[in-house]
């Protein structure tokens, strides 16, 4: 059996930043540190952070007062920072600078007196969050049939922003129909996408011109690990998503020479190693790395950890 690993796979900045502020923050702070949701969507980073001493609750009104408390990579809503607030938490605020930065073009275009359209999962986290971060109208919408049934008080002050894990790939289309539709929407720059998600997908679609069945590690409620097996199966390769090797099912591989392995961005290496040794259990097995972009991105910690992190002991 030959295996081929995607490049890039599994964790991106936002999520390194994500799980390195948990990890620092029970550190310097000592146990309980209370993380509001999931602070990445993935079992075996949740696990791993409970077992030290985070605490993970559904809503800021779990958390005792006072208390050490940090929002999850996908960000939250101006009422829960308020909430937050009333009840006197420390927060530190892990929300991936990319989600941040659509946010801030969200508000900014409706300070502008802008409607404002988002492209984005319907209850996914990231979207609640972006959701509740603007100030006056703001339509969310899924698909192309969204836009067709969307009523606008005046077409020239419409804007867009898209939930990160979408590429430019998943919201072509809706921008194209949006655009159709409303030839004086505002939108952000392509450069705006989150790299991550852009680069995953293009790894997997290299994976699948030379795979004959392709898994997925990560969290059956992670978005981007959800597009990357979906690209697998458009591309007409066998494709599943499986939280680990023990997920495995060895009928998948029967009759399969080459398997592609990839993994979303929430989803650590540790997780690609075990399914590799799984994989060794099964057949004799030659692994292989392909080429693929090399990401060099790291985000600043928030401040109240920056300077702890000079010295803090990186967490095994």
């Amino acid at each position: 059996m030959k295996v081929l690993l995607a490049q890039p796979r599994g964790f991106c900045a936002g999520v390194v930043r994500a799980v390195d502020i948990v990890e620092l923050a029970l550190q310097k702070y000592g146990p309980p540190v209370y993380v509001r949701h999931e602070i990445v969507h993935n079992k075996r980073v949740v696990e791993d952070l409970r077992t030290k001493g985070a605490v993970f609750v559904d809503e800021v009104d779990d958390i005792p007062t006072g208390a050490i408390t940090v929002f999850s990579a996908h960000g939250v809503s101006r009422k829960v920072v308020s909430d937050a607030a009333g009840r006197g938490l420390e927060v530190i605020d892990a929300t991936c600078p990319l989600v941040a930065r659509v946010h801030t073009e969200g508000q900014r275009y409706a300070g502008a007196g802008h409607e404002v359209v988002l492209i984005g999962h319907a209850g996914h986290a990231e979207v609640e969050g972006t959701l509740g971060q603007i100030d006056g109208t703001v339509h969310l919408v899924g698909k192309v049939g969204d836009v067709e049934v969307l009523t606008v008080k005046d077409p020239t002050k419409l804007a867009y922003v898209t939930q990160t894990t979408l590429s430019v790939d998943d919201t072509r289309d809706i921008i194209a129909a949006l655009k159709r539709r409303y030839p004086e929407i505002h939108g952000p720059d392509v450069k705006d996408i989150c790299y991550a998600t852009q680069n995953r997908q293009q790894a997997v679609r290299d994976l699948a011109r030379q795979a004959d069945v392709i898994l997925v590690l990560g969290a059956k409620n992670s978005s981007n690990s959800n597009r990357l097996r979906e690209i697998g199966e458009d591309m007409d390769v066998p494709s599943y998503l499986i939280d680990d090797a023990e997920s495995l099912q060895p009928e998948w591989l029967e009759g399969k020479a080459v398997v592609g392995i990839t993994a979303g961005a929430s989803a650590p290496e540790a997780l690609v190693d075990e399914l590799i040794s799984k994989l060794r259990t099964l057949a004799d097995t030659e692994v292989e790395m392909l080429d693929g972009v090399r990401e060099n991105i790291h985000f600043k910690l928030p401040r109240q950890l920056r300077e702890f992190a000079e010295t803090a002991v990186p967490a095994e």
